[in-house]
C-alpha cells in the first residue's frame, strides 16, 4: 500500500489497518520462528513498514484536528 493510499483513509480506517497489520505481523512471525515455513521473509519487513506509515499518518491527522 502506497503512502498516498494511506493518507486518503479516515482515522477509523487507519486504526483498523494498523490492527489488521499487527495481526498479520504476528502470524508471519509465528510462521517463521516456530514452523520455518515462511517463504518470503521480506513480508515481515514490509508489514512493519506499513504499520509505521499508518501510525505516522494517524498521528499527523490527530495533530491537525
Amino acid at each position: 500500500m502506497k503512502l498516498q493510499e494511506i493518507k486518503e483513509k479516515s482515522v477509523d480506517e487507519l486504526k483498523e489497518l494498523i490492527l489488521e497489520s499487527k495481526k498479520e505481523l504476528f502470524t508471519l512471525r509465528m510462521g517463521h520462528n516456530k514452523l520455518k515455513q515462511l517463504e518470503n521473509t521480506a513480508s515481515i519487513k514490509n508489514t512493519k513498514k506499513l504499520i509505521a506509515r499508518a501510525k505516522t499518518v494517524l498521528r499527523q491527522k490527530e495533530l491537525q484536528a
